[in-house]
């Protein structure tokens, strides 16, 4: 068995929200890329500039190392100390040792560099990087031979400098470059989606005339000015609603001509039966006939709901109607049958209750409760047919009868098709299901609740 199976479906994004996302976020990712590579490029521009003012000083500084004998006459003078220590944020730093690491002279003792990288004597300028302070640095050493052919000595020349000042200029460049792309991002969002929201526009209108359809109103869509792709699915979308419009005739048809072939052999039936009735005088025979004249009324009775049904399952022609007018018609022509079966019928409620609705429906749906009220309730009984208006525009139509009503047990299957409370001959499980279907097709729903202190109250809410 697949675990899957019932599970709810993933919500998916819109159409329009999936074109955004997939146009927006790879221009952010694209934009925040470029912004962390113009960064690393100006950063190593200013390495660059920062390794060659390095090397050229450090040379300047050992030149001004000069052996004398064993020793060494560093002549240094004030003003170039001076120049180099002026600015603090952009201190040049400085340091003379011999041996290596041993520290002579300078303004600040610096890392010395990494075993792999360490200076050659007589060699090339080494560059590296490393920590001073807890900030930064570019340390350029340069190593110098003094002393004699019998004592030979080294002296270690470093010039390092910060590179705080150089990445602050760096962030400065990349936040001037990316403040007027970030700008342009967004107009180009804009206009993403505006053109987005354009280009879907036939789609907007053709979903309007979609759901301003029903299953009577099937005529091909017509969307002029729209893109190749939302032509195709329009021819595809009216090929679907001829397949529909078809089908639908077919099915009218086929009702038409089932109520015709079906209610006219019963309709004989029954009256064949009630003749021999009248003209039998054999007691066991008139019992037969009996349970064939029953027989063919409830056929006859549910031949007629199986139609009721269908054609109720279209969308209902809703029209400018009075239905405590129509409801106390409704009442007036059931009043007959009422007195016949030993009941009071009558009608409650508001004088004029305007709605917007199915007369031929709504009609069917009272028949169907007072036949239901009348086929189940006991001699004697109330049956009361009430109109109630509901703000802003709907309206509450009430049978509700003193009739012993139903178990909790029963109220959860009313609306069910073919589902009986009572085994009472004459019915078929089908009126209240054409009540719910009517209700659904006005904006509403049907439900049934025992009445007090006794009785059944079937409530239909249309909006």
């Amino acid at each position: 068995m697949n675990p899957r199976a019932g599970m709810p479906a993933p919500a998916l994004l819109s159409l329009r929200r999936q074109l955004l996302l997939w146009l927006l976020l790879p221009q952010l990712a694209l934009w925040a890329g470029g912004g962390l590579l113009t960064y690393r490029i100006a950063l190593s521009y200013a390495e660059k500039g920062i390794d060659q003012s390095l090397t050229q000083s450090v040379r300047a500084l050992a030149r001004q190392v000069k052996p004398i004998g064993s020793g060494l006459l560093i002549d240094f003078p004030r003003a170039a100390q001076d120049v180099l220590e002026q600015d603090p944020d952009d201190r040049i730093s400085y340091m003379v040792s011999s041996p290596p690491g041993q520290f002579l002279l300078g303004n600040q003792r610096l890392p010395q560099p990494p075993e792999p990288q360490a200076p050659q004597p007589g060699g090339e300028p080494v560059l590296y990087g490393s920590v001073l302070d807890g900030k930064p640095i570019r340390i350029v050493a340069l190593d110098v031979r003094y002393g004699d052919a019998d004592t030979p000595q080294t002296l270690r020349v470093q010039v390092g400098k910060s590179l705080a000042v150089q990445q602050r200029i760096a962030g400065e460049l990349v936040a001037d470059m990316l403040a007027p792309l970030l700008a342009l991002g967004v107009l180009l969002s804009l206009l993403v989606h505006g053109g987005i929201r354009r280009g879907l526009a036939p789609l907007t209108r053709l979903t309007a005339q979609l759901e301003n359809r029903s299953v009577d109103a099937l005529s091909p869509i017509e969307i002029a000015q729209a893109p190749s792709e939302v032509h195709a699915l329009v021819q595809a979308v009216n090929s679907l609603l001829a397949e529909v419009a078809r089908s639908v005739h077919q099915e009218k048809r086929f009702i038409n001509d089932a109520a015709h072939q079906l209610r006219t052999p019963l309709a004989g039936l029954i009256s064949q039966v009630e003749l021999a009735q009248g003209e039998t005088t054999d007691p066991a025979l008139a019992q037969r006939l009996a349970k064939v004249l029953t027989g063919a009324q409830r056929s006859a009775h549910l031949v007629h709901q199986l139609l009721t049904l269908a054609r109720n399952e279209t969308q209902a022609r809703r029209e400018p109607l009075d239905l405590a007018a129509l409801a106390r018609e409704v009442a007036r022509e059931w009043t007959p049958r009422a007195l016949a079966a030993g009941m009071d019928l009558g009608y409650e409620g508001e004088e004029h209750v305007p709605i917007e609705g199915d007369a031929l429906q709504l009609r069917e749906a009272m028949a169907n409760l007072i036949d239901n009220a009348l086929r189940y309730t006991p001699r004697g009984s109330t049956v009361t047919l009430r109109v109630r208006a509901q703000q802003p525009s709907g309206a509450l139509l009430i049978v509700e009868d003193n009739g012993p009503g139903l178990s909790p047990d029963d109220m959860g299957h009313v609306f069910q098709r073919f589902w009986r409370a009572s085994e009472q001959p004459g019915g078929c499980g089908l009126g209240l299901a054409i009540v719910q279907e009517i209700a659904r097709r006005h904006g509403g729903e049907a439900r049934v609740e025992n009445a007090q202190p006794q009785g059944l109250r079937v409530e239909l809410r249309m909006g």
